[in-house]
């Protein structure tokens, strides 16, 4: 039997250590951690996909919360049936120590408490990703309310920027032409002549 632990963070620049600490504490050897810096959004992770293909029946993978699996109610539940059913392979999850699965392979109980909880958990950390993207879509639309501008800063317009506007509206002058003698990009320009 094999001990393999799997961290995932959502992007490069979260930080792993409070995962792997937990791996190294369980503990698992440092040689058997597999690790992706990738969005959970999908299950194109190449640490993740190399872990299922390791593991073989009575392995066992820690994880540091269920989240890890995925990020929606039925991707998780969807890994860990993939895990559990299908590849035969314990999972532990630390922060949950109802979800352990090497003790209750063969308890019917055990089980049942075990998918119980899994089902529980799936949902809270579905509906918990959707409250914070409500949360940030509210904060976001009050914050235009208030004037807020996202984006990089508008670029303050030249001096110069409405003679060359007048010259281009009467054909006088390229768009491409006075974008250059602005030193803008012409997308810029044409930008600022129609308002946007």
């Amino acid at each position: 039997m094999n001990i393999y632990g799997y961290v995932r963070v959502s992007t490069k620049d979260q930080n792993e250590d409070r995962q792997l600490l937990a791996m190294q504490e369980f503990p698992v050897d440092e040689k058997n951690i597999f690790m992706d810096k990738l969005s959970g959004k999908d299950f194109n992770r190449p640490q993740y996909i190399k872990l299922l293909r390791r593991v073989r029946p009575g392995d066992v993978i820690v994880i540091k919360s269920i989240d890890r699996l995925g990020r929606d109610y039925e991707e998780i539940q969807n890994q860990w049936r993939i895990i559990t059913k299908e590849k035969h392979v314990n999972i532990v999850v630390i922060d949950m120590p109802l979800l352990d699965t090497r003790e209750k392979s063969n308890d019917l109980t055990g089980t049942f408490i075990a998918d119980l909880v899994l089902q529980i958990l799936s949902y809270v950390a579905q509906t918990e990703r959707e409250n914070i993207r409500q949360r940030q879509m509210e904060g976001i639309a009050a914050a235009k309310l208030k004037g807020v501008r996202f984006g990089r800063p508008r670029k303050p317009i030249p001096e110069g920027f409405e003679l060359l506007k007048s010259q281009w509206e009467r054909g006088h002058v390229s768009s491409r032409e006075a974008a250059r003698r602005l030193n803008i990009a012409q997308d810029t320009f044409l930008r600022w002549v129609h308002g946007k």
